[in-house]
């Protein structure tokens, strides 16, 4: 369940509540019972690594690595091998 951060307009007490996301937000302060408004709180989650949107997705690229990238690896030729059959002999 998310953590929501509130604030009331009245006294400004911020105080943080863990409700389920399809609960309603809260109305009143439940210290002087104001109305309250809910913040944008920041996330501390954070991407990092390689192949993330940040690093590698939206990076330019030149035609040199884009033909790399597209290039299609040619298919391995099949042996085939010829069985030798008994021969009435």
């Amino acid at each position: 369940m998310p953590i929501y951060e509130y604030q009331c307009e009245e006294c400004e007490n911020k105080f943080d509540m863990l409700q389920k996301i399809t609960a309603e937000p809260l109305k009143e302060c439940p210290e002087c019972g104001g109305p309250v408004h809910k913040l944008v709180s920041s996330t501390s989650f954070i991407l990092k690594g390689g192949g993330w949107y940040a690093t590698e997705y939206g990076k330019n690229r030149t035609p040199q690595e884009e033909k790399k990238k597209s290039a299609v690896k040619p298919a391995k030729k099949e042996v085939k091998s010829k069985t030798k059959t008994a021969a009435a002999a």
